[in-house]
């Protein structure tokens, strides 16, 4: 008996302590094989490869049509994102962009959030702050402004809208800056740095967004947002078991006048 009872004992002790491992490696990073993969080596080879693609294309120095044909105005249906749960009690009908973790929120009742993966700005072009919507187009041309010339010289004047068109299928711009939500012409893009300020979306994804934002929808922008989760969270799920409780008549009591 006591040896089955040491045996156990043994199981129980290997158990946690492989559970304690695992989480200590999810805490530290993730594996591939052996090797333990960190978040920073991870941005930093992110970083380094935007730097090499950079110096390629200036030394390719590529000259474009000054006006250029965007194609095709094929019909994007739109997709709806995961919704996720939020910790904060955010009002309903914003757009929230975390550019630290490249997700656009678009924020319901009852603290959920549509998520969309985006592109955000790269190193030297991000920013934060609020603005409005204030025009939402479907293939929008695309005007490289002077600032973007002068980084690239080879740029076209104007791309006209289309399947082509770096704007994508939809553009919302963001009050009376150069900035905008929009499609991509480059769905490899999502989830990377690698934009001029923008923020990419996929075509299905912008033109989803597009049937829920409005002229006026405030659009915050911030580094970082925390306290998102794709489960509810439990404080919710026993709100809902007590409203249940609370709304059941009671048996015999009499309305008093």
């Amino acid at each position: 008996m006591k040896l089955v009872h040491s045996t156990a004992l043994c199981a129980l002790i290997a158990a946690a302590s492989m559970t304690w491992a695992m989480s200590l490696a999810r805490a530290q990073g993730m594996w591939n094989g052996n090797t333990p993969v960190f978040q920073s080596d991870i941005e930093r080879l992110e970083r380094q490869l935007e730097a090499e693609r950079a110096e390629r294309r200036q030394q390719y120095n590529v000259v474009y049509p000054k006006f250029m044909d965007g194609g095709e105005k094929p019909d994007i249906k739109p997709v709806e994102p995961p919704i996720v749960y939020l910790e904060k009690n955010e009002p309903p009908g914003i757009i929230i962009v975390d550019t630290g973790g490249r997700k656009l929120y678009y924020t319901l009742p009852g603290k959920r959030a549509y998520a969309y993966p985006i592109s955000v700005g790269r190193e030297g072009f991000t920013w934060t702050g609020t603005e409005r919507i204030s025009r939402i187009v479907s293939w929008p041309s695309w005007t490289p402004p002077p600032e973007m010339h002068r980084r690239q010289p080879g740029l076209p004047i104007t791309v006209s809208g289309g399947i082509r068109n770096p704007l994508g299928a939809k553009a919302l711009y963001l009050g009376n800056t150069l900035y905008r939500i929009h499609g991509t012409n480059n769905p490899r893009s999502i989830g990377r740095a690698s934009s001029s300020g923008c923020f990419r979306m996929m075509n299905e994804h912008v033109v989803h967004l597009a049937t829920l934002a409005r002229v006026g929808t405030v659009v915050r922008v911030v580094p970082n947002y925390s306290g998102v989760s794709e489960t509810a969270p439990l404080s919710s799920l026993l709100s809902m078991f007590t409203s249940d409780s609370d709304e059941k008549p009671t048996k015999g009591r009499s309305k008093k006048n």
